[in-house]
């Protein structure tokens, strides 16, 4: 007689596979049915920009405080700023799509955003100075690193991000 063919290893095997494939629909069901509910979010922007500085540089929560106050000050500041330079790209676009483009306009216009984000820079430059004076000297240095990494991310995202266009428009 032929192990393989026999009647008692055929319905073992066919038993088998049944009991495997109704473990696995049972665990894939029980996974689908039982999925954990998310944990409802309670930290607010504000708090998590907060808490971006707060770890690496090892604040107090004074120190946090004061970096709070110092942030919604210099928001405050430059808003007008931000505020101007929005109504100033939208009339140079408003411009750019006449039939005759009056190109003093635009020049004028392109300045004038110029100056505003000059402005703004400075005022960035002073928000910095501000934050470092509220850092003890090793935590100044942490903080020059953050802000080092901040800056240049953005800079290396938004390089990536036209290069990229550019690649796609010129194959």
């Amino acid at each position: 007689m032929d192990f393989l063919t026999s009647k008692r290893l055929i319905t073992t095997a066919l038993i088998l596979l049944v009991i495997l494939n109704v473990s696995l629909l049972s665990v894939l069901w029980w996974q689908n049915m039982h999925t954990p509910r998310p944990a409802p979010v309670t930290h607010t922007r504000e708090i998590s920009r907060s808490v971006y500085f707060s770890i690496p540089l090892s604040l107090t929560q004074q120190q946090t405080e004061s970096f709070r106050e110092l942030r919604k000050e210099h928001f405050h500041k430059v808003r007008p700023e931000m505020e101007a330079i929005a109504n100033l790209k939208a009339a140079l676009v408003e411009e750019s799509f006449n039939t005759t483009p009056d190109t003093i306009k635009i020049a004028n216009m392109a300045l004038a955003l110029g100056s505003r984000q000059a402005k703004i820079e400075q005022e960035l430059a002073m928000h910095f100075h501000d934050l470092a004076e509220v850092c003890t000297p090793g935590q100044r240095d942490s903080l020059k690193t953050v802000l080092e990494q901040l800056a240049t991310k953005k800079f290396v995202l938004r390089q990536s991000r036209w290069n990229s266009h550019a690649q796609r428009a010129n194959p």
